[in-house]
């Protein structure tokens, strides 16, 4: 007589859902590793000495997920760098949120509902091996650059002087480990909020009208800006020259500058500055708007961009156009039993939070000062110091100055929500006159 085979079915399982787990974390990393290492490499970063090319891989994916990095080093108690970068290479980011997304939907296909303690489990194993992939990329996020001091007299005094000059750099654990997890918790919150291929518990199916659509349609919104700034961005490659570092800004931050794009559409403002070298090209107005004049904070909005190049303007329109479209594509996925004004809140909720995501994906931080016997240097006087000891070593290349941008949150999300209520509304009323998807008449089949 056959055996019963569910006492042997249960370790086969278990190890096809860790297996499952370790898929999603590797690909996801995979295909960030690949996007990162590529623009790094268009970049520059591949003539770094001493094997620095894989651990500033490492660090760039610590940034991606959220993560910070300090630089540090100096010539012992003689000089000393103080330095961090606290800015998300959002390219990297989003593929690497795109691939975490569809392969843990494949494992999911053919299924309309799932328990919700199988996804829980999913969840869990997924965000174990994660941590562990964490802690490994903070480890290797890590190196030090010995300097040679350029010319012979250079060499001279620095022997005089006992100096090792020394450049580092070193992943923050504690910031890249808790928000490098709640990153994965974020993407795989918002792959059940926007795709209708991924199966909910059967308590949470009422909600999905509510929320799906309108996620769904402000997910369509983000990427319609990403292929609009691809596109840019190879024409100005192939017509301005430039073309390596150009590639290597769509690699590394093209939704940083093009979801920034989005919320100046719509109003939202930003403060920062910029001096000193920046390193790759970014569009010009706005590089002329953050070098104020004395290093003080300028204002980046319509109005500041536009002072410099009147094109800006058009940021406008086209906000106006892709967000209505979107209220649009949102009410047409909407049954026809949802009243005009629940519509228009919804979306406007789904302004709001995308509005908040991408003022707080776009904030940036990247300074680093030179101290010498205590004493601090200017951004002006550390450039120039950098390039007398440096001389034509690859750790040039990095540069020198600060960037600072931050969100100013509270005019922007208030505007947001009213941008959303008004394009809600008209993208319902417009959606009202059209026959929706899946939608039968009263006279169907004669």
């Amino acid at each position: 007589m056959q055996q019963p085979t569910t006492g042997a079915a249960g370790p086969p399982g278990a190890l096809r859902g860790w297996l499952d787990a370790l898929a999603v974390v590797l690909a996801g990393l995979v295909a960030m590793a690949a996007v990162a290492a590529l623009g790094l490499w268009l970049a520059g970063a591949d003539d770094l000495p001493e094997g620095g090319f894989p651990p500033v891989l490492a660090a760039t994916l610590a940034l991606a997920v959220g993560g910070s990095v300090q630089l540090d080093g100096g010539a012992g108690s003689f000089a000393a760098v103080d330095a961090g970068v606290d800015a998300m290479p959002l390219t990297v980011s989003l593929v690497g949120a795109v691939v975490i997304a569809e392969v843990f939907l494949r494992q999911l296909r053919f299924r309309a509902v799932a328990g919700g303690g199988e996804l829980l489990g999913r969840i869990i194993r997924t965000v174990v091996l994660w941590l562990i992939a964490l802690v490994v990329i903070t480890v290797s996020a890590k190196h030090t650059f010995v300097i040679q001091l350029g010319g012979s007299l250079a060499q001279t005094i620095g022997g005089a002087l006992g100096l090792t000059p020394e450049l580092g750099f070193h992943a923050e654990g504690v910031t890249t480990i808790g928000i490098g997890l709640a990153w994965l918790l974020l993407v795989l919150a918002a792959t059940f909020a926007v795709s209708r291929r991924a199966p909910l518990p059967r308590g949470l199916l009422r909600y999905q009208l509510a929320v799906r659509p309108a996620a769904f349609a402000l997910w369509m919104v983000l990427l319609a800006y990403v292929a609009i700034g691809a596109v840019a961005g190879i024409v100005t490659a192939i017509t301005h020259g430039n073309a390596r570092q150009t590639v290597a800004v769509l690699l590394l931050a093209l939704p940083d500058l093009v979801w920034m794009a989005f919320g100046l559409g719509l109003g939202a403002v930003w403060h920062g500055r910029l001096v000193g070298a920046l390193g790759l090209p970014v569009p010009e107005p706005l590089s002329a708007v953050l070098r104020a004049p004395g290093g003080k904070e300028a204002t980046v909005d319509l109005g500041t961009l536009a002072d410099h190049d009147a094109r800006s303007w058009w940021l406008l329109p086209v906000a106006a156009v892709l967000l209505l479209a979107a209220a649009f594509l949102a009410a047409r996925r909407t049954p026809r039993t949802v009243r005009l004004r629940q519509h228009a809140v919804r979306f406007a909720v789904a302004t709001t939070v995308t509005v908040l995501l991408v003022g707080l994906w776009t904030r940036m931080d990247a300074d680093y000062g030179l101290s010498v016997l205590g004493v601090g240097l200017g951004q002006g006087g550390l450039g120039d110091l950098l390039g007398a000891v440096l001389g034509s070593n690859p750790l040039a290349s990095l540069g020198s100055g600060s960037l600072t941008l931050r969100p100013a949150l509270w005019p922007s999300v208030p505007l947001a929500a009213g941008w959303g209520l008004l394009t809600g509304l008209i993208g319902a009323l417009l959606a009202s006159r059209v026959r929706r998807r899946g939608e039968v008449t009263e006279d169907a089949g004669g």
